[in-house]
């Protein structure tokens, strides 16, 4: 049974997210409060985190780069009450994988959630991919830039696989909205994936303004080239 976190101050969409949690076979904890969400994570490893973002104590995103500060790798489903884009870009920028702005339905807030359970439980067996300086174990679910590890989120890792695989093909705004979110991008803005297309070249580029591998093809969509690591 997957084990879930709620990081949620509001007590009466607290108890809906309770019932709809045990409804749906979930384990789960609740904090309300930075500081607890904190203590709880500190004991034990949770399989997805469900984070407020505004806080008494703090901010969801705080909490977020917290975690993936200490490696944390569970996916992170951010919830709103703004549908404001530097709130969703803040979010993805600090380690998330997904949003949904309150209020929300219950099927689609949990149709993400096993998406995001569906990817991260998935195990590549024996596979490896090489590229640009850039290496893959996709048993151990880990990157390497030039031998030394890449600190990627979920959704990073995923798109880096993505264009690793389909190097030297054009790959479609469309199809990494697919990939990501299993949606066909039903549930994301596209300017989600100019943000983790900048994320990924700050972390691979020598430089990210004038990338070598990770390029743009104007109109289409984006190319990986491996060319000279």
């Amino acid at each position: 049974m997957e084990k879930l976190l709620l990081l949620e101050d509001d007590i009466s969409l607290v108890d809906g997210l309770e019932y709809a949690l045990r409804k749906n076979g979930y384990a789960f904890d609740v904090a309300r409060t930075v500081r607890d969400a904190k203590a709880l994570l500190e004991r034990g490893a949770y399989d997805l985190l469900l984070l407020d973002v505004a806080l008494p104590d703090g901010t969801g995103f705080s909490l977020c780069e917290w975690l993936r500060g200490r490696g944390g790798k569970a996916p992170i489903i951010f919830l709103t009450a703004a549908d404001e884009e530097v709130n969703i870009i803040r979010g993805l920028d600090c380690g998330g994988d997904d949003y949904i702005t309150k209020p929300f339905r219950m099927g689609e807030l949990f149709s993400r959630i096993r998406a995001l359970l569906r990817r991260a439980g998935k195990a590549e067996e024996g596979q490896t991919l090489c590229s640009g300086g850039v290496t893959v174990d996709l048993l151990g679910g880990r990157a390497l830039l030039r031998g030394r590890p890449l600190e990627l989120t979920l959704g990073e890792y995923k798109l880096l696989c993505l264009l690793l695989r389909n190097a030297g093909r054009v790959v479609s705004r469309q199809r990494i909205l697919a990939a990501l979110w299993d949606q066909n991008g039903n549930y994301v803005d596209d300017n989600t994936v100019s943000v983790y297309i900048r994320r990924l070249r700050e972390k691979i580029e020598d430089n990210p303004s004038q990338p070598r591998h990770l390029r743009t093809v104007r109109g289409f969509g984006y190319q990986w080239d491996g060319g000279q690591a």
